[in-house]
């Protein structure tokens, strides 16, 4: 997803269709649903919400109620044959990513994924593969790409005002949870903290440094006994073949008063960090802040990147804006893939 000079906006693209509205499903009633995808598609302008599905029927329904869903299913293949669908958002948990979009796809359908798209750079492969035999569309949901701050984070690194990129420091701390579902479970989950806060993270830090191509991986984690269990800290060292070096240091069971979140990036002639968006640049031989200076933002980086990425996904549906395979996704898995590989075998790993 690249910056758009389109004087429209997606959600405008798709309002401008002529007649009638994209008409899209979801498929799972989970937190990320109940939180972003329903809400924001509920009130989007050229969007249609005609059904939902969820294995709990009780909860499909009264969601449905609430959102004013015509239909509540407890089958995705029941949901996928209702009338006039035409495309599907897919969040499940991870383990059911895969073939829950394989089977979109088969029904004809365009896919926006949460992520991950798959478990496993093979079963990424298997998906892109299935989306280009079918002639469809598959999206992943990688929000942060969508935050104006990190749009206009983007520009001052696409536009090479800062230098080369040396190197991104990322992290994120969070509480345990209470809860003990499919996430503390590796083989519905593929991971713990890693896959939970470190792969947006990775998928961030590799978007935003374009060309920059992974070359060796080292990894530390703390994992708990049993083949199930999931790490609850990992502490990664990426480098890639143009000097590049990315860190990320993740925890679920981090003990502080408030969680952390963090995102900077560094180059030769400057830094960025998150959030809120600074820009630092080297002018004159001094360091200064050239920070976007825009107004305070009416809601939350959260929300505000799901309404874009949501209404940039009915704007491919509809044809109003370009379309790329997610081929990079499969460049990302592989450096997971590594990462884990690493942390287990306690050793540096060659991609």
């Amino acid at each position: 997803m690249a910056r758009s000079t389109d004087p429209q906006s997606p959600a405008e693209r798709v309002e401008a269709r002529a007649g009638a509205p994209v008409r899209i499903g979801v498929v799972g009633a989970g937190a990320i649903a109940q939180i972003a995808h329903l809400p924001v598609l509920s009130k989007m302008r050229g969007v249609q919400l005609i059904a939902l599905c969820d294995n709990d029927r009780p909860k499909a329904r009264a969601l449905a109620d609430r959102f004013d869903i015509p239909d509540a299913y407890t089958d995705i293949e029941d949901l996928l044959e209702a009338e006039g669908l035409e495309a599907v958002v897919v969040a499940t948990p991870n383990h059911l990513h895969e073939p829950h979009v394989m089977s979109a796809l088969a029904a004809g359908m365009d896919v926006l994924c949460e992520r991950p798209l798959a478990m496993t750079s093979r079963g990424t492969e298997r998906i892109i593969s299935a989306a280009t035999r079918a002639g469809r569309k598959v999206l992943i949901a990688n929000n942060h790409r969508f935050r104006s701050d990190v749009q206009a984070l983007a520009g001052f690194l696409s536009g090479n005002e800062l230098g080369k990129l040396t190197g991104v420091r990322a992290g994120a701390y969070h509480h345990r949870r209470t809860e003990q579902g499919w996430r503390q479970r590796r083989a519905e989950s593929g991971g713990g903290a890693f896959f939970d806060y470190g792969l947006p993270l990775l998928d961030l830090a590799l978007w935003l440094a374009g060309d920059a191509e992974p070359e060796r991986v080292v990894a530390h984690m703390d994992r708990g006994a049993g083949k199930n269990a999931v790490e609850e800290q990992m502490l990664v060292h990426l480098r890639c073949t143009n000097g590049a070096v990315f860190s990320f240091d993740v925890s679920s069971s981090y003990v502080g008063e408030e969680e952390r979140w963090w995102f900077e990036t560094l180059s030769t002639r400057g830094s960025t960090r998150l959030a809120p968006l600074r820009v630092v640049k080297e002018l004159h031989g001094r360091p200064m802040d050239v920070s976007p200076r825009g107004a305070a933002a009416r809601e939350s980086a959260f929300i505000q990147s799901y309404r874009a990425e949501l209404a940039h996904f009915a704007a491919v549906v509809a044809g109003h804006a370009d379309y790329e395979a997610p081929t990079d996704q499969v460049v990302l898995h592989r450096v997971v893939e590594a990462i884990y590989k690493s942390a287990e075998e306690e050793k540096e790993i060659r991609l």
